[in-house]
């Protein structure tokens, strides 16, 4: 739309308004928004009559879930995917390379959680893909993404990691750098994904991270913006506020339908593809520690996880009554929707956390 339309606003006055990163991020919001709200209900019915049975449901997670979540059907990550990139193809300028990059990403990861969640609903199992193959998958699109990003930016910021809350410090990866970046895109991949377990948990931190990054890449991208607040300029990473706001307008669109009662879940086409965008927006702005801020309760949830198993194997006990980490306060009596709301506070907070390193430095 952008390059179909600018070129004609020297007659139409209107289409100035194409040339505003803000005026193109809120109309991504709203085109990915009515796209999930007209179309959600023909994916739902669409799902739903393919999986009879909907999502299994794991026997061993907390007994009311396979009361209330009994038959529901998953892959509504279908809808997200299909909003967001509609509408950043729409509203986005599609001759900056980035916004292909975290494309190919977002999309690369939706089709292998797409096959996991294929092959759980075929074998009526929890499990779909070997853990391994999916890695596998998920390092060799990072891979590729990493190269891409690495090939267009800046020299002076290449291969370097700035730190938090201090200005004009750069540390040098080297090669690392590489090995870096893919461990922040699966690991915000798979982070998302381990948060998917109650209904509307994992999608609103994910728009609340979407929505900080949009503010995080347009300061970036803007040089005068970037020198007065003192953080590292990264030349055309302000045109993934489009992709971020599309990412939150389609978030929004899904969580209509995600509201408990769920009446269809993202299942890991949603996740492993939300977490992988934001992993790799992370990357091309530099801001890959404070994505551990503000995603922080992702990574809350991970670590529950780990320390879990870390703790079983050692000791044979168990730190948490069941992780990850919203589980054990479900066995601990909590509604879902108390765990859910209190979960979605805190990634309120540590979003407001990870914004202040822009102005604290």
């Amino acid at each position: 739309m952008l390059n179909l339309l600018v070129p004609f606003a020297d007659q139409f006055v209107v289409f100035n308004l194409f040339r505003y990163l803000t005026f193109r991020t809120g109309g991504a919001v709203l085109t990915a928004l009515l796209f999930a709200f007209v179309f959600g209900p023909q994916v739902i019915a669409r799902l739903r009559a393919r999986q009879r049975e909907g999502q299994p449901i794991r026997t061993d997670g907390p007994e009311t879930h396979l009361l209330t979540k009994q038959g529901t059907p998953t892959m509504g990550g279908v809808l997200i995917l299909s909003a967001l990139s509609v509408s950043t193809l729409l509203w986005a300028d599609l001759s900056n390379p980035y916004v292909w990059i975290v494309l190919f990403v977002t999309i690369g990861f939706g089709l292998l959680g797409a096959g996991d969640d294929y092959l759980k609903l075929t074998k009526r199992s929890h499990r779909g893909l070997p853990g391994k193959l999916k890695l596998l998958g998920q390092f060799a699109i990072s891979a590729v993404a990493v190269v891409a990003i690495v090939s267009i930016s800046p020299d002076e910021l290449r291969n370097q990691l700035t730190i938090p809350f201090l200005k004009n410090v750069l540390v040098d990866l080297g090669l690392f750098f590489g090995v870096f970046a893919i461990f922040v895109m699966v690991g915000a991949s798979n982070a998302v994904n381990l948060t998917d377990g109650l209904d509307g948990l994992a999608i609103v931190p994910v728009m609340i991270a979407a929505a900080s990054f949009a503010l995080i890449v347009y300061l970036v991208g803007n040089i005068r913006f970037a020198d007065y607040l003192q953080v590292h300029y990264v030349p055309g990473t302000g045109e993934l506020a489009v992709f971020c706001g599309a990412l939150v307008g389609a978030g929004l669109g899904f969580l209509w339908f995600n509201a408990p009662p769920a009446m269809v879940f993202m299942g890991d086409t949603g996740s492993l593809s939300c977490g992988g965008a934001l992993g790799t927006i992370a990357v091309i702005a530099k801001h890959e520690l404070v994505l551990a801020m503000i995603g922080g309760l992702f990574v809350l949830e991970t670590v529950s996880v780990i320390v879990q198993v870390a703790s079983f194997r050692l000791t044979g006990k168990r730190v948490f009554r069941m992780a990850p980490l919203h589980h054990h306060f479900e066995k601990k009596g909590w509604a879902e929707p108390t765990v859910v709301i209190r979960f979605w506070i805190i990634a309120v907070i540590l979003a407001l956390i990870g914004l202040s390193t822009l102005k604290l430095r």
